[in-house]
């Protein structure tokens, strides 16, 4: 007999009665989750993430891999909800230079402020813990001006919302109704910050997002936000120190079963199922992360002996190569900026990259001249 995870209540949205989803609170029962359901899933998972943080060491400076990790993440979740954002348009408006799709920019650039700020507030002794007050500030910075805007940023949604289908009475999914979302949170807070839990953390983790997804308890947004939170609660857990990974990547190939996952959830009460697509991801995503750190740390190495190995090379273009992981598209006036030298100065140091093939030029102009540090770009989007 398949495990029963909620109740359907009636409500009438837009006039017509449908039945919403009331999931019963964490952890699951009758029959209850069992901890060594999940030993080796769990074990691969953990290891991957305790790899991954470990390979951090192969680049000078972590900020470099954080400001990568960082901006895919940002983008990757953006794109699950329908941006089409490009990593080089995100260097490009960071950089102050001219972008196309304007609107998408603004949606990823809110995603990182979100996530910085929350991560700041876990961060601070006399920060927010992760809570309901914590989600509805990220949750309005993220919605700040762009798409989304007008429907309560940082506020839990009064009205009822639906998933899927072009009315509520032909919706794949209908949240719980909005009466019910103050005490559903709530109870999730709770089972977030309960010290006598015998599940591993990362399949805690895996109940809380999915948990949270089906309460919806927003307007718009919710996708992002129950990401965002996954990446909290991976500090918070101390599974992974620096948010080096981006699982968005791994839900967004496979979204598909990512739905159909959270939906047998509703309708077969496999938590098991999705719990274990939650560690498969987390293990995918973490040795994804791993590899592009490497690809990273090797061109980096390879570059940097190209430069070291020029009779031109000195202080001032060793300077500018070690901004460019963290300034891959610029003009002289960013690197005149930056390295607080004069223009001509500037100028002499990103020819001699240009001329090492480490940057390459992209307007052909004589003026107004943008450079890039394209095989660090290239790496990154693939």
């Amino acid at each position: 007999m398949p495990r029963t995870t909620g109740a359907f209540a009636i409500t009438t949205t837009l006039g017509e009665p449908v039945r919403a989803f009331v999931p019963r609170s964490l952890p699951p029962a009758d029959p209850p989750l069992a901890p060594n359901s999940f030993v080796d899933l769990n074990r691969a998972a953990e290891l991957a993430l305790a790899r991954l943080a470990g390979v951090s060491g192969l680049v000078p400076s972590v900020d470099w891999l954080l400001y990568s990790a960082l901006r895919k993440e940002a983008l990757l979740t953006s794109q699950i909800e329908g941006t089409q954002a490009t990593l080089t348009d995100l260097f490009d408006e960071e950089a102050g230079l001219k972008v196309s799709n304007t609107d998408d920019v603004e949606e990823v650039a809110n995603y990182l402020r979100a996530f910085r700020w929350a991560q700041g507030q876990l961060r601070d002794p006399q920060g927010l813990p992760i809570s309901v007050r914590l989600l509805c500030e990220a949750h309005r910075l993220l919605l700040d001006g762009v798409r989304g805007a007008g429907k309560q940023p940082g506020e839990l949604r009064r009205s009822q919302n639906w998933i899927g289908g072009t009315r509520p009475g032909t919706a794949a999914f209908v949240p719980p109704p909005p009466q019910q979302i103050g005490n559903l949170l709530t109870d999730l807070e709770r089972f977030i910050h309960a010290s006598d839990s015998d599940l591993p953390p990362l399949v805690r983790v895996a109940l809380i997002h999915a948990q949270f997804e089906t309460i919806h308890p927003f307007l718009d947004g919710n996708g992002r936000i129950g990401r965002l939170l996954i990446a909290a609660l991976l500090e918070h857990w101390r599974l992974l120190k620096e948010p080096l990974m981006y699982l968005s990547g791994y839900l967004k190939r496979h979204q598909a079963e990512y739905d159909r996952r959270l939906s047998a959830i509703r309708s077969d009460g496999d938590w098991e199922g999705w719990v274990s697509f939650f560690l498969e991801g987390v293990a995918s995503g973490a040795d994804d992360a791993e590899r592009g750190i490497i690809g990273v740390a090797s061109l980096i190495a390879a570059d940097r002996k190209r430069l070291l190995e020029s009779p031109k090379a000195g202080p001032i273009s060793y300077r500018l190569f070690e901004l460019l992981p963290m300034m891959p598209r610029f003009n002289v006036e960013h690197v005149r900026q930056r390295l607080e030298t004069t223009f001509p100065t500037a100028s002499a140091a990103v020819r001699l990259l240009e001329e090492l093939g480490i940057v390459s030029e992209l307007t052909g102009q004589k003026k107004n001249r943008i450079y890039s540090y394209q095989s660090y770009i290239a790496l990154l989007s693939r």
